[in-house]
């Protein structure tokens, strides 16, 4: 799922196209991607676009008239960015936002759709499809504190929930957490001042860092190559593969459709975390230290 650098690399490059210009048409490849009938997408031609701006990880791109266009990419949405007029394709095409310059193409790989499109009226119902997690990046250690203890969970379930951090998924908080040699099990409520001042400091550090990166890279181009597995990551979609910073073998916690990497040596003190699936199947075999694996 296209996270805070993501989604916000995202709207800087949809920004320059489309601000000022004039939408034509929203054109449907998939009627189910439009999840409200009121206001109707016939409403939207002809109207001018104000501003494009990231709520979380959705996108707003909001229209005279008090106007607004609520694009929630999921896990498979993706944009890009193609000339005017251009067609959409038979599988993988959502929508299309055509301008009298290119056409905004929102795409979906995979057979499960679960990107959305909202088409609401007023900043209030804008704000309604917003979870309300804090901006990371925008809140002192003190407020970051408070978010992170309120509730006794995991440090990854927390960093991940968007009800209390705004734009943080999988990938980097499995990023982040390695830059703060920290557990991703490790409890909110059991971390000392210094190990929440490391959090806070490495999710700044890890979400400006990764931002800039795409930002030199969609100069060139449109960011059409969005992607949670990059290989210039740490720990995230490596399992298996040395640590960047102490060689050992990144690890993983395998649960639903989501995973947890993290290196043992770095972040759990040489200790493998129990895999749900492996480690009840292993029992007594289950290596409890990256030295027996």
């Amino acid at each position: 799922m296209p996270e805070m650098p993501d989604v916000t690399v995202y709207v800087e490059a949809i920004a320059t196209r489309i601000v000022d210009q004039s939408l034509v048409k929203l054109r449907l490849g998939n009627p189910f991607v439009l999840r409200t009938v009121d206001p109707p997408p016939s409403e939207l031609a002809g109207r001018r676009v104000i501003s494009v701006r990231r709520m979380g990880k959705r996108i707003v791109i909001g229209l005279d008239g008090d106007l607004f266009i609520v694009i929630h990419l999921m896990i498979a949405g993706r944009f890009k960015w193609l000339s005017a007029g251009a067609k959409l394709p038979g599988k993988l095409g959502l929508a299309a936002l055509d301008f009298p310059n290119g056409t905004l193409l929102l795409t979906e790989a995979g057979s499960k759709r679960r990107a959305s499109i909202h088409i609401v009226r007023g900043e209030q119902a804008v704000h309604a499809h917003d979870p309300g997690g804090i901006e990371p990046l925008d809140v002192s250690l003190s407020a970051f504190k408070d978010a992170l203890t309120r509730e006794r969970h995991t440090l990854k379930r927390t960093l991940t929930d968007p009800h209390v951090f705004s734009g943080i998924g999988n990938a980097y908080s499995d990023e982040i957490l390695h830059r703060a040699r920290l557990s991703p099990v490790q409890m909110t409520t059991n971390l000392s001042e210094d190990e929440i001042t490391r959090l806070y400091d490495a999710t700044r550090r890890t979400l400006i860092d990764w931002t800039e990166r795409l930002r030199a890279e969609a100069a060139v181009m449109f960011p059409e190559k969005v992607t949670a597995f990059r290989p210039d990551f740490a720990v995230h979609g490596r399992y298996g593969k040395p640590c960047p910073d102490c060689g050992s073998p990144v690890q993983h916690i395998v649960y639903s459709e989501n995973e947890t990497n993290y290196c043992a040596r770095c972040q759990t003190g040489g200790k493998l975390l129990a895999d749900r699936a492996l480690s009840r199947l292993l029992h007594s075999d289950w290596p409890k230290s990256i030295d027996e694996l």
